[in-house]
């Protein structure tokens, strides 16, 4: 997994200005998605919903502000942006993960700005005030409903790859004050007689029913959580990190991330690790280990704070280059399948040298998304009929399509190449010639080639399971 997270609440990636002039919003996301191409990135992680609102066409919630400058009001002319992420981002094999926020409603108090036909107006009862801005009540049936309304209809409409939530679910606490849900759970205890245990069975029982959601709907479409980086310090918890945060997934944000991976509520974990190896309170270090001894067996993703290269002040930050060492670090451990970088922004601007220690060392190559070991399935369907064709200048090598569909259907075919009248390592990722949704690759358009070379082909179905190698091509080119 090279993942990115591309946020757009308050435009801190995209699009850079409010506006509807859709055509130069669209123009500004397809050179953002060059240049990750260029990286090798291979997953996209699209801020859909930052604040129940929509970058996609929704009946159930208005057209984002952070979009066109006005909640509801339409891009001109007509622009889908999640739409066109997911084509243009499969068309060069990225997978689509839909980042939504869960509870959020508005993160200031300008209820006037919300649309007139914003469920707020229709139901007010179903949000609550707190800390100088608005959410959903999340002790609430109808909130559930809701957000899983919302949820199957991107899962319906949209050929996604995961569902994606950050950090955010009970909000983080404003010093002297107590989130307002006490009649709420004075009139709905459901068995509980502690405030915080019934919280976190709030915020479980969402993340269950939108697992049925999701796998009801289209079974390879994962669940993934990027909680914040503590689930509890083990000064509290004797399963806890040695840490120090301030802040406690579990006792602050009710979230309890090891419930839901033990269980298998959700497919994946990108616990968001903004902090330097060494830091005495939260040492990046202990942390990565941390998660990958209590993933339960599930993807384990480690969310790297890219922007830390120019918004965090402490020295490990300022050398070059902290991510670089994060990365190789990862590596090191077995049980981490990759990561995903908070923000897009710095992919533009090269902070650091970042991009440089990327291109040259650690992304070199291309990488294929790991298969989901919490969904399980069979491999893809063997591509067959590999053939090398010559036409004067121009060498083609083309195989049958594959035909299948749902989780069967390809998403894309891995065509390596080897030096020589044999095929080598099909582990080692110097060996992967391109990826490609078609059922053929121009070879003189990608590499220039001189002697015997060997061809292998193989398919990646929507779970991300790799075919077995077809049988291979030897040809003198």
């Amino acid at each position: 997994m090279r993942g990115v997270w591309i946020a757009t609440v308050a435009n801190i990636d995209w699009p850079a200005t409010r506006s509807t002039n859709a055509n130069q919003q669209r123009e500004e996301l397809r050179e953002m998605l060059d240049q990750l191409e260029k990286l090798n990135i291979n997953t996209i992680v699209f801020q859909a919903r930052p604040t129940s609102d929509a970058f996609y066409y929704s009946a159930y919630e208005p057209w984002s502000a952070y979009f066109t400058g006005k909640q509801g009001r339409k891009p001109m002319p007509y622009f889908d942006p999640l739409e066109y992420l997911t084509k243009e981002a499969h068309k060069r094999c990225m997978d689509i993960h839909v980042w939504l926020n869960p509870y959020r409603l508005l993160n200031n108090e300008a209820i006037a700005s919300l649309d007139k036909t914003h469920l707020y107006f229709q139901k007010p009862q179903l949000f609550l005030k707190y800390g100088g801005k608005y959410y959903f009540n999340p002790g609430l049936d109808e909130t559930r409903a809701h957000l899983n309304q919302v949820v199957k209809d991107i899962v319906e409409r949209y050929d996604i790859d995961a569902i994606h939530f950050d950090d955010y679910f009970y909000p983080y606490p404003v010093a002297g004050q107590e989130f307002p849900d006490h009649d709420t759970f004075r009139k709905y205890p459901r068995g509980f007689t502690n405030k915080a245990d019934w919280r976190r069975n709030n915020v479980n029982m969402v993340i269950a029913e939108l697992k049925q959601t999701i796998q009801s709907t289209k079974p390879w479409v994962e669940f993934g959580i990027s909680p914040f980086g503590v689930w509890r310090n083990n000064t509290v918890d004797p399963k806890g990190s040695a840490t120090r945060a301030g802040i406690q997934n579990y006792d602050d944000l009710y979230a309890d991330i090891l419930k839901w991976l033990e269980e298998g509520t959700i497919d994946y974990v990108a616990p968001q690790l903004y902090w330097e190896i060494g830091k005495k309170i939260a040492d990046y270090e202990i942390l990565l280990e941390w998660w990958t001894k209590h993933s339960f067996n599930k993807n384990v993703y480690i969310g790297l704070y890219a922007s830390g290269l120019t918004l965090r002040n402490e020295a490990a930050w300022k050398k070059p280059n902290e991510l670089a060492r994060q990365i190789r670090m990862n590596r090191q451990n077995k049980q981490v399948d990759g990561a995903i970088f908070y923000s897009a922004r710095p992919f533009l601007n090269n902070p650091q040298g970042l991009l440089d220690s990327l291109q040259t060392q650690l992304f070199t190559y291309k990488a294929l998304q790991p298969f989901n070991r919490n969904l399980g399935r069979n491999k893809a369907i063997q591509p067959e009929n590999i053939r090398l064709l010559k036409d004067n200048k121009e060498v083609v090598l083309t195989w049958d399509s594959v035909v299948a569909e749902g989780g069967d259907a390809i998403a894309y075919y891995v065509v390596y190449c080897f030096k020589g009248k044999k095929p080598g390592n099909l582990e080692n990722p110097e060996n992967i010639l391109t990826l490609t949704t078609e059922n053929m690759v121009r070879l003189n358009q990608l590499k220039k080639l001189k002697g015997y070379y060997t061809f292998v082909v193989t398919a990646v179905n929507r779970y991300k399971e790799e075919s077995l190698p077809n049988y291979a091509v030897t040809r003198k080119l």
